[in-house]
């Protein structure tokens, strides 16, 4: 199956819909659910508000949409960032593919419709590199930032990303990153003043997030466990050859790599340390996990690995396919 999405063919957008759907194929028995935690930022009081109530077929059709145009949206960035050898699909696939590993991601959250501000967000950091308004764009950037910890409080951790990208990307500058942070802050800045105006200060707590150990899952079990293998498995493996192709890349590429990385490493504990986020969540960290899966499914000139590793994520989705349609 992998080999469908090994080239660059639009027809391929069609077999990621086919795949979309195989993967969810539940939500023809039970439609996706809307996860919104009150205290989590704007997009849950949009999500409860105006998304729960519609029809079951409405929810179906916007959970595939979103998913499709994130998968597609990520692999033509990373394609025209020219982060690959080879312009494939095989980032979208993965995307797609993984989206059905854990069961709490087959459902319609905030942290699903985060990965448009994520996305967004990795495309600034890759244009810092010789970019000739660095300080435009790194206020552009700080202000997507301000507004995703606005939207989904659990973000707030993309402070740290871009901090840490820009130290990868540029030299320091001390100019650059204090109008970085003025960008992160204008968005708060209008909001402050906007309670302040409707005598509602008091509310400020309510769009700051919240910091607390604890553990996504009260219990562990041989079906999460095996779950989670599968995603490491082939995070891994992506890791693994995108570190031997690394050496051959130009230094913006490695660095837009670089960026990547940092992503990765950054968004995993969310779960962990945010009050309430839930695995739903780790949704987040899709976005680089697929970006690497993308080398383990493309790089391969022979498709044993790249094959396993599909199937084993099928025989994953199939099963969490069978539990929904059972309960």
């Amino acid at each position: 199956m992998v080999f469908l999405f090994r080239d660059k063919s639009i027809i391929n957008i069609f077999f990621l819909v086919i795949l979309s759907i195989g993967v969810h194929l539940h939500f023809f028995i039970v439609a996706p659910l809307v996860i919104a935690n009150s205290n989590d930022g704007v997009l849950s009081f949009l999500l409860t508000n105006y998304v729960a109530g519609l029809p079951q077929t409405v929810l179906f059709i916007l959970y595939h949409a979103i998913i499709l145009v994130q998968a597609i949206r990520l692999n033509m960035v990373l394609s025209d960032l020219r982060m690959f050898q080879y312009n494939t699909y095989t980032t979208a696939m993965g995307y797609v593919l993984l989206s059905g590993i854990l069961t709490q991601w087959g459902s319609i959250s905030s942290a699903l419709i985060a990965n448009f501000l994520l996305i967004w967000l990795f495309i600034k950091l890759s244009r810092l590199y010789n970019h000739p308004s660095p300080k435009t764009l790194l206020f552009n950037t700080g202000l997507i930032v301000g507004l995703s910890v606005i939207s989904y409080h659990p973000t707030a951790i993309l402070i740290l990303v871009v901090l840490f990208a820009l130290a990868v990307v540029r030299p320091f500058r001390l100019a650059e990153w204090l109008i970085l942070l003025m960008g992160i802050l204008v968005p708060y800045y209008f909001l402050v003043s906007w309670l302040f105006l409707q005598d509602n200060l008091a509310l400020f707590s309510t769009f700051l997030p919240y910091l607390q150990w604890n553990l996504p899952f009260p219990e562990w079990n041989a079906a999460l466990i095996i779950r989670f293998s599968v995603l490491v498995v082939t995070l891994l493996a992506g890791l693994y050859y995108w570190q031997l192709s690394n050496k051959r890349m130009v230094i913006q590429i490695r660095k837009n790599w670089g960026v990547m990385v940092v992503m990765l490493l950054i968004l995993l504990p969310i779960p962990f340390i945010f009050l309430h986020a839930g695995i739903e969540s780790a949704f987040l960290s899709l976005v680089p996990v697929a970006a690497f899966a993308g080398n383990a499914f493309s790089y391969p000139r022979r498709l044993i690995l790249p094959n396993i590793l599909f199937w084993l994520a099928l025989l994953i989705v199939v099963y969490n396919n069978w539990w929904f349609m059972k309960n």
